[in-house]
C-alpha cells in the first residue's frame, strides 16, 4: 500500500482511512488534490496531521527541516493561493510542496505567465448524497450502493417476478425478464455502478454541470494552451444539453396541469352554447311555425328536441375534439365519451381519472427512459470527466501561480549546485511596499560574496529576520519549481532547509543540551542544505553563546554542501572564539526620518560589522515620550 510508505502512517491508519474512504485510491486522491480539512474528518487524525500527510504525499517532507521552515512555507502558499479564483484550486496550492524534479514545474508555470486565459467556476467533482428510489436486485453484493439505494439478494426460491411489486428495479446477473418491465433495467453481472443506479449517473453530471461545461470550449492554442488537449471534451456538449432539456417530460407535466382545468372549462362552455342555441330556436319561429304548432303541438316538440339535440351534440364534438388536440401533443387519446350525452352534460370524471394516470404513468415512462437513456452514454465517459476535471484543476493551479509571478515581478530562478544570489530580492509578506535587497553566500554568488559562512549583523528592526526570511522564501519556492521575488536570482539545489528562529529567552539546561544536541545533528552532518539562524545566541549567556556558535559555525563550514547565515549581536565574540577571520555583514541604520521610523540600507555591507541602534531607539523615545520618562530618556541619550 502506497499510505503505509508515508512516514507516521502505519498498518493501521492506513486501514481506517481506507475503511473511511472505501478505496486507498480515494485517500491519495484527496491528498493530491490537498483537501486536509476532509481527511480531518476522520475519527483521530487532526489537521495537523492531515496537513503533514499532505505534505509527504506531495512532496519533500524532509525538505523543511524546522517549525519555523514549515511556517515559512505554508505563509508562502497561503499568500500564492489568495490568486487563486477557484476554491479547489485553493486547496491544492496549499498543498504544494518541494520536489526533486522540478523542470516539468518550471516548464509549464513559465508557459502559464505567458498565458492570461482564467478559468472560473471550476470545482473539484463530487458525488451527490442522498437516497434513491431504484431497487437493484444482485446475488452478488454491491456493497457501495447500499448507501444510495435498497441492495436486494434473490433467494433461491425467488425469480424476477417476486420483485414487479417495485417499480423502479436494476436486476444484475441472470434469470432476468425476457421483455423488460416498464421503468426496468436488467443488466449483466459486472455492470458498472454508473449504469446499476443511473440516477446516481446522471444526478453526478447534474450536479458538477457547471465544471462539465468548461471541459466543452477550452481554448486551442499553443504554449500552454497545449496542455487543454487531453481533457477537452467538445462531445460532451450535446449530453449536457440534452440532460437539461426536459421538453417531453415537461410537455406531459404540463397537459395534465391543464387537463381538469380545461375539462371544467369545456363543461360550463357546453351549457353556455347550447342555451344560447335554445334562445336562437325561440328567436326563428315564424308565425307560420306558431300556426302549425297549434294546429300539431307534437310536430313543434319534435322540431324542438331535434334542434336541441344538435345543439347539445355539436357543443360536446367542439369541446371533446378541443381536449383531444390537448392530449394529441403528448400521444394521448381523448375517449369520444368523455361528455356525458344526456342533458345536463357533465366530464366523465371516471374517464378523466383514467387520462390523468394514464398521463402519469407516460411522465414516469418518459423520465424513466430519459434518464437510462442518458445513462447509457454518460456512464462511459464519466471516468475521463473526472479525470479531466480534476487535470483542469491542476492546470488551473499553474495558472493561478503564473499570475501570482506576475503580480509580483517574479522570476524563473536559476538552479545552481550551490549556494543563493537575489538581485533585488523583496520580502513580500511583510506590509507596505517591499526594499529591493542584493545578497549572495555560497559558490553562486559574486565572486566576493562565495563564502559559505556568515554572520549578518546590525540595527534593531532594520530588517536582519527580513532578510533571513527573504532568503528561505526564495528557497522554497525555487525547491517548488516556482519563480522567485526578485529581478534575478540563482539557488543551489540543496535536501533541507533549516531556519533557527530566535530564542525566547535563556534555557534550563536540560532544554539546552536538547537544543544543542539538535544543532549539532544538523551542523555535522554531509547533507546540502542552508543554515538560517536567528541569534542563536539567546539560548545561554553571551559568552559561553559566542564560544558554542563558533564551534557550531566551524562544523557547518567543514561541510562542502552546507550554507550558514547567522544573525547575531554578538559577532565580535564569535570571531574571537573562533580563533579566524569570518565573513561578517551588517544592515546599517542611518538614522531617523521625520516620522521618526528608521532610515535602513536593507542590503547588506559586505565585510561590515554594523553599530546596533540602542542610540537611535533612545533618540526617538525621546520624541515621544513625556514628563518624567522624557527626561529620563534625555538622560541616558547624553551618555552616547
Amino acid at each position: 500500500m502506497v499510505l503505509k510508505a508515508l512516514p507516521g502512517v502505519g498498518a493501521g491508519l492506513a486501514r481506517k482511512l481506507t475503511d473511511h474512504f472505501g478505496t486507498e485510491d480515494k485517500v491519495l486522491q484527496l491528498l493530491a488534490d490537498g483537501q486536509t480539512e476532509v481527511i480531518a474528518e476522520v475519527e483521530g487524525v487532526s489537521q495537523k496531521r492531515a496537513d503533514s500527510l499532505a505534505r509527504s504525499f506531495n512532496g519533500m517532507e524532509d525538505f523543511l527541516a524546522t517549525p519555523e521552515s514549515i511556517r515559512l512555507h505554508k505563509e508562502l502558499v497561503a499568500s500564492i493561493a489568495n490568486h487563486a479564483v477557484n476554491a479547489s484550486t485553493r486547496s491544492r496550492i496549499r498543498s504544494l510542496m518541494p520536489v526533486k524534479d522540478i523542470e516539468s514545474r518550471r516548464e509549464i508555470i513559465a508557459q502559464a505567465m505567458e498565458c492570461d486565459f482564467i478559468i472560473e467556476g471550476l470545482r473539484i467533482p463530487s458525488e451527490v448524497d442522498g437516497n434513491y428510489d431504484r431497487v437493484v436486485v444482485s446475488k452478488n453484493p454491491i456493497d457501495q450502493l447500499k448507501r444510495f439505494c435498497r441492495v436486494l439478494t434473490p433467494s433461491e426460491q425467488e425469480t424476477w417476478k417476486d420483485y414487479k411489486v417495485f417499480k423502479s428495479v436494476t436486476w444484475v446477473g441472470p434469470e432476468g425478464p425476457a421483455q423488460t418491465p416498464e421503468g426496468w433495467l436488467v443488466l449483466p453481472e459486472g455492470a458498472s455502478v454508473d449504469m446499476i443506479l443511473p440516477e446516481k449517473c446522471v444526478g453526478w453530471f447534474e450536479h458538477n454541470r457547471e465544471s462539465l461545461e468548461l471541459l466543452t470550449n477550452l481554448p486551442e492554442g499553443q504554449g500552454f494552451y497545449s496542455h487543454f488537449n487531453q481533457i477537452r471534451m467538445p462531445q460532451l456538449r450535446e449530453l449536457l444539453d440534452e440532460m437539461a432539456n426536459e421538453a417531453d417530460a415537461e410537455a406531459i407535466a404540463d397537459v395534465r396541469d391543464k387537463l381538469w382545468p380545461l375539462a371544467k372549462e369545456l363543461e360550463k362552455r357546453i351549457h353556455d352554447e347550447v342555451d344560447e342555441a335554445m334562445q336562437n330556436v325561440k328567436l326563428d319561429l315564424s308565425g307560420s311555425d306558431m300556426l302549425e304548432a297549434l294546429a300539431d303541438a307534437a310536430s313543434l316538440q319534435r322540431k324542438l328536441a331535434q334542434q336541441t339535440s344538435d345543439a347539445i351534440e355539436q357543443a360536446i364534438e367542439s369541446a371533446t375534439d378541443e381536449l383531444a388536440n390537448l392530449l394529441s401533443d403528448v400521444g394521448v387519446r381523448c375517449p369520444r365519451t368523455i361528455f356525458k350525452s344526456e342533458w345536463p352534460t357533465k366530464v366523465d370524471r371516471t374517464t378523466l381519472d383514467g387520462i390523468d394516470s394514464q398521463l402519469e404513468e407516460l411522465w414516469k415512462t418518459t423520465q424513466s427512459d430519459r434518464l437510462i437513456s442518458l445513462a447509457r452514454r454518460l456512464a462511459p465517459l464519466k471516468s475521463k470527466c473526472e479525470s479531466s476535471l480534476r487535470k483542469l484543476i491542476e492546470l488551473d493551479q499553474w495558472l493561478t501561480i503564473g499570475r501570482w509571478a506576475k503580480s509580483v515581478n517574479a522570476v524563473m530562478p536559476e538552479i545552481s549546485k550551490h549556494g543563493i544570489a537575489l538581485k533585488e530580492g523583496r520580502h513580500l509578506l511583510i506590509d507596505g511596499v517591499p526594499d529591493p535587497v542584493d545578497y549572495g553566500l555560497g559558490n553562486c554568488a559574486d565572486a566576493e560574496d562565495r563564502q559559505s559562512i556568515a554572520l549578518l549583523t546590525g540595527a534593531n528592526s532594520g530588517g536582519k529576520t527580513t532578510m533571513l526570511e527573504l532568503l528561505a522564501h526564495c528557497t522554497i519556492l525555487a525547491h517548488m519549481g516556482l519563480p522567485v521575488p526578485a529581478k534575478s536570482a540563482k539557488v543551489g539545489r540543496i535536501e533541507s532547509l533549516h531556519v533557527l528562529a530566535k530564542a525566547g529567552g535563556t534555557q534550563s539546561a536540560g532544554a539546552l543540551e536538547q537544543t544543542l544536541l539538535q544543532l549539532a545533528e544538523v551542523v555535522s552532518n554531509d547533507n546540502s542544505k542552508l543554515i538560517l539562524a536567528d541569534e542563536l545566541e539567546a539560548i545561554t549567556e553571551p559568552g559561553a553563546g559566542a564560544r558554542i556558535i563558533a564551534g557550531m559555525l566551524e562544523a557547518a563550514e567543514s561541510h562542502a554542501g552546507t550554507c550558514m547565515l547567522l544573525v547575531t549581536h554578538l559577532a565580535p565574540s564569535i570571531i574571537e572564539a573562533a580563533g579566524k577571520e569570518m565573513r561578517t555583514d551588517g544592515i546599517e541604520a542611518r538614522g531617523l526620518d521625520e516620522n521618526l521610523e528608521l532610515i535602513v540600507d536593507r542590503t547588506p555591507r559586505r565585510n561590515h560589522l554594523a553599530r546596533s541602534t540602542p542610540e537611535l531607539i533612545v533618540r526617538r523615545l525621546v520624541e515621544r515620550s513625556q514628563g518624567d520618562a522624557r527626561n529620563v530618556f534625555n538622560s541616558i541619550l547624553g551618555r552616547f
